[in-house]
């Protein structure tokens, strides 16, 4: 496939992935970009995950038509893109191997070779010339390892953003499932790092792009401060939906019919965005990317062995540990006996950024009544008041 004259993609497209990096659902696949320069001198930007090897090495013997790489370009080393970095030294020994100070210790630890005397250590700023075509680069580190770079393409204007703009997904090119699948990906990925990503985005502004080309999904090539704009918002953590999510831990119905009561009187409330989601039965990463989608939360939860029902603590662990901010939050909790999960959700909201926790805290006894209902209503009315979103 050409993504330019000069420039060809290379990448595999991966259906067969059941958990990203052991972790994430990708139902409908994901893609391992790679692509390749030609001109004088030719450059091949990355390789792809080992479950990809033969296919990719097929797709760059073709766009090569019989000439040699000069450059391989690792904008990053994590082995979904890096994996076959030293099997391309191996077939390309001519070939010299571009990347920075962190780039090439992280090569030695994955892979014990000798690169002596085949390296370009590259630091913010710097250029190299193929021809007609120059890439510069710019240091991008923890966004989301250390030793990530991104390269401008100053002839054609095309950005190669590893794994910035990055999507899961084989077939995420339209701008909805863009949006959501690009915005589970950062969130559960790069989330924790929005101050690296702001900063990249400042070195972005100064560049006239007129490509992204990204380590995973499509090559963005229309619109691009469309793009650009949604990482604005998810890299300072704002919210991009004033609405209401309710995620709700329930062992038996009892938490999830308040949830749906609760979500019934906010509606009626004049709310327009309400959604209730069942932490039990949807995959957290989901669970991660709609917490921070909207500008208010409601946790629900039981009671379970005097702590949280497990998919509330893991919800819970994964936002903290994704930076999770300015967002207003309510508790329900629920316990037959001894309900305690609205003191340890509290707990735990307490070690986040600027985090409003509204009132008042909704306690259930196994199962809603007039009192806890009260409650329910007093709480409603503070989640759409002015105070209730602050």
């Amino acid at each position: 496939m050409f993504i330019t004259d000069h420039i060809k993609y290379v990448g595999v497209v991966d259906r067969d992935l059941d958990l990203f990096e052991s972790q994430y659902p990708v139902p409908d696949g994901v893609t391992y970009n790679s692509y390749v320069i030609m001109d004088e001198k030719i450059a091949v930007m990355d390789t792809v995950d080992a479950r990809a090897t033969d296919r990719w090495l097929d797709n760059l013997e073709k766009a090569l038509a019989g000439r040699k790489p000069d450059y391989l370009v690792v904008s990053h080393m994590e082995p979904d893109h890096g994996a076959n970095v030293a099997k391309f030294a191996g077939l390309y020994p001519e070939a010299v191997i571009v990347g920075n100070a962190k780039t090439f210790p992280m090569i030695h630890q994955f892979f014990h070779g000798n690169l002596e005397g085949r390296t370009l250590m590259v630091k913010e700023g710097d250029t190299l010339s193929l021809g007609d075509h120059t890439l510069r680069f710019f240091m991008a580190p923890m966004v989301h390892w250390p030793e990530v770079m991104v390269t401008y393409e100053e002839w054609e204007k095309i950005l190669f953003s590893a794994d910035g703009f990055g999507t899961f997904g084989a077939d995420s090119g339209l701008k909805e499932q863009w949006t959501q699948e690009a915005a589970r990906y950062y969130l559960n990925i790069v989330g924790k790092y929005g101050v690296q990503v702001q900063a990249l985005l400042k070195k972005a502004a100064g560049l006239d792009i007129q490509m992204i080309c990204p380590l995973h999904g499509p090559v963005l090539r229309e619109d691009l401060g469309f793009y650009l704009d949604k990482y604005q918002t998810w890299s300072a953590y704002k919210p991009e939906v004033s609405g209401v999510l309710i995620a709700c831990a329930s062992i038996h119905g009892n938490t999830m019919a308040a949830a749906k009561e609760l979500a019934g009187m906010l509606k009626d409330r004049g709310e327009e965005h309400v959604e209730v989601m069942d932490l039990a039965r949807t995959d957290v990463s989901y669970g991660v990317r709609k917490a921070f989608c909207y500008d208010r939360v409601v946790l629900a939860c039981a009671t379970y062995d005097g702590g949280l029902f497990p998919c509330m603590e893991s919800f819970l662990a994964h936002l903290k540990s994704k930076n999770y901010q300015k967002r207003t939050v309510a508790l329900v909790e629920n316990g037959t006996w001894a309900p305690g999960a609205a003191k340890l959700m509290r707990g735990i909201l307490e070690g986040m950024k600027e985090v409003t926790v509204a009132e008042p805290t909704v306690t259930i006894r196994s199962a809603v009544d007039d009192k806890a209902r009260q409650v329910m209503e007093s709480l409603a009315d503070s989640l759409v008041s002015p105070a209730g979103q602050e």
